[in-house]
């Protein structure tokens, strides 16, 4: 058995997972309207800002994440944008769930302790 192969293999059922096609259907209406797009792009943008900032250990304001979750709660009200948030989020789920059951496959190394 070789665990590269196995990779691939789970890269390629990933990759045809209904999650994946629903993410590529979403992201298609959402490119067809200009606006939703923009909405989408604005938001990513806030967000990766965000993120960068917290990882060199600058915490956005209480004020900054309210305005981010409000933001994101209208563009949950755009049904192809939210059909994307909800595909991103179950696809999040299987990614997280694989990590788990390759940590824990790997327990017993380190005395039962989790990674």
């Amino acid at each position: 058995m070789n665990i590269y192969d196995k990779a691939h293999d789970l890269a390629k059922a990933l990759k045809e997972s209904s999650e994946v096609q629903e993410i590529s259907s979403a992201m298609s209406l959402i490119e067809a309207d200009p606006e939703s797009k923009q909405m989408l792009e604005d938001f990513r943008q806030r967000q990766m800002e965000i993120q960068q900032r917290m990882m060199s250990g600058d915490m956005p304001s209480q004020e900054e994440m309210e305005k981010m979750e409000k933001l994101f709660d209208v563009l949950s009200l755009n049904l192809n944008i939210r059909r994307l948030f909800e595909a991103e989020r179950r696809l999040s789920t299987i990614i997280e769930d694989v990590n788990k059951i390759i940590a824990d496959s790997l327990q017993h190394l380190y005395g039962g302790q989790s990674l």
